[in-house]
């Protein structure tokens, strides 16, 4: 029998005082590359927190064969995680470091040479010296293998998701860790960072599979994932999650044969879901369509169709130049796909939009027919947006224990938590809301408690809830299960129909555009000119 690295029989999981999951049997074997799979809310996420330390595996009571017992031949500090939560964590950190203020100018923050260095000799206090191994640092095989030289002295803020990803992976990497867990990994990623991941993955990997992978010369890797089609070739064992137990645990070829055996009646079944939604969105809107009109009924609708104007936007720090002549204009009823590689200003620009990013004032961007910086509130701009990116699910993460139900109700209200009473019709409005989307009966749970995907999902609804004149979309999709991304596509659509709403897309996955998002903006970081615009044809 091959050498066990991790053993795990009739233990539970433990969130602090919190039961995650009450059984689990599970062992990892050298010569095994593992996957970790399941749905939206079904434990995969407490599993992978117990893995890195977060969550506790505890013994059961037991006697006899039935006897309890946690082995692991990984010490809590050779294990790292790179997933979707870790990089919110990291965003948050930056942002209360941030001294902008004081200073008066805008604090860079740590640069992602100085993040990476941390593992290696560096310091994690604010304008701590660097390492001497810093000045090398574009020529380790690690940076090159992740593909950040060319961003290591831009502010950790300034990095698009992707860059960020892949920054978590090259500290990862560098950090002498002898087990990786990547969570999600290929979210957020452009084609070429996807496969550069997956030649990484797929390297390691095969190592594991050799014979004389009981040495531990180099990590091993635990990927965990919802959406098997992407899964690597490499891959050969599975352990699924389903309602906080265990619905399968063995090898691939067994996983692939039941997943086959499911798709038929799988299709049927989200035929007939998604009609079923259909009408049932369409009944939520009609009766909450008073509440909407009244909202939108003092707006100045002087602005005519142009709801967005860029014109010749410039936008860079220092000698790094995201944004370079832009002129770009949205009109109502136009669904716009943004398209480019990461970094190359997608992001840049929804945060333009929303206010997000300061050199706003200091250009020609129009927003409901006013430049911004003439006068205008923050608030008078974002009554007419629904906004679902990275960045404010990190600030809602904050205010955690806010209840499901009011943070639906707080997208009337354009706030961070819920900080005024809601209306009776609100609260109705919210249940519904809620309800479409599988939360029936979960109101009152804090927004904390949920996965990172079930997170997404309700920031979605909450960002629709008030037929927003334009609703951004920022990777909507990540951290989505095939459940809760089908509904939530679904749903985009007839908010696209109801022509009150028009739609800005950033996603990198082709499958997620929708077919109503006939106009693209796409960005070629580096060439003249540095976008284009053109007509979108979905499949």
């Amino acid at each position: 029998m091959s050498e066990e690295l991790i053993s795990v029989k009739n233990c539970r999981i433990l969130d602090g005082n919190r039961l995650c999951l009450n059984r689990l049997d599970w062992t990892m074997r050298a010569g095994e590359a593992w996957l970790v799979t399941g749905a939206n809310g079904s434990g995969k996420a407490d599993f992978i927190h117990a893995l890195y330390g977060v969550n506790e595996f505890v013994k059961n009571e037991s006697s006899g064969e039935d006897a309890s017992l946690y082995e692991n031949v990984f010490a809590k500090e050779e294990v790292a995680l790179v997933s979707l939560e870790v990089a919110a964590r990291l965003i948050a950190e930056e942002r209360e470091r941030d001294e902008s203020e004081i200073l008066d100018r805008e604090d860079e923050g740590r640069t992602a040479r100085a993040y990476i260095c941390e593992v290696l000799g560096g310091s994690s206090k604010k304008n701590a010296p660097l390492p001497p191994i810093a000045a090398r640092l574009e020529t380790l095989p690690q940076v090159k293998l992740c593909g950040v030289e060319k961003i290591l002295d831009r502010g950790l803020r300034y990095l698009s998701t992707g860059e960020i990803r892949r920054t978590l992976l090259c500290r990862a990497l560098l950090s002498g860790a002898k087990l990786l867990i990547l969570s999600d990994p290929f979210a957020g990623l452009d084609a070429a960072s996807r496969k550069i991941l997956l030649e990484f993955f797929d390297t390691i990997a095969k190592r594991q599979l050799s014979s004389d992978s009981t040495k531990m010369d180099f990590p091993r890797i635990i990927l965990s994932m919802e959406r098997f089609h992407e899964i690597p070739d490499s891959i050969n064992r599975v352990i699924e999650f389903s309602e906080k137990k265990v619905s399968f645990c063995g090898d691939r070829s067994e996983y692939e044969k039941l997943l086959l055996e499911k798709k038929t009646a799988d299709e049927k079944k989200r035929l007939k879901e998604k009609e079923e939604f259909i009408v049932s969105l369409k009944k939520i809107r009609e009766d909450s369509q008073s509440l909407t009109e009244d909202f939108n009924s003092d707006e100045d609708l002087s602005f005519g169709d142009s709801l967005i104007r860029f014109e010749d936007v410039n936008v860079g720090w220092g000698d790094h130049h995201v944004l370079v002549n832009l002129n770009w204009e949205v009109k109502k009823g136009e669904h716009w796909l943004l398209q480019g590689p990461n970094g190359s200003g997608k992001t840049t620009i929804l945060e333009l939009i929303t206010g997000d990013n300061m050199q706003v004032f200091r250009e020609k961007i129009y927003l409901f027919g006013k430049k911004r910086g003439s006068g205008e509130t923050i608030w008078d701009i974002k009554r007419r947006l629904g906004i679902v990116s990275y960045r404010l699910h990190v600030e809602y993460r904050m205010v955690g224990g806010t209840t499901l139900e009011d943070v639906i109700i707080s997208g009337f209200k354009d706030s961070i938590g819920l900080y005024e009473e809601a209306t009776d019709f609100e609260r109705a409005t919210a249940k519904a809301w809620l309800k479409l989307a599988g939360f029936n009966g979960r109101e009152n749970e804090s927004f904390s408690s949920l996965s990172y995907g079930e997170q997404r999902a309700i920031l979605i609804l909450r960002a629709a809830v008030k037929s927003p004149r334009v609703l951004i979309l920022d990777e909507p999709c990540h951290g989505l299960d095939e459940n809760y991304r089908t509904k939530i596509l679904h749903l985009l659509e007839q908010i696209a129909d109801t022509g009150t709403t028009t739609l800005l897309h950033v996603t990198h996955d082709p499958s997620e555009v929708l077919e109503c998002e006939k106009h693209v903006l796409e960005l070629h970081p580096g060439e003249e000119p540095m976008y284009q615009c053109k007509s979108h044809i979905p499949n």
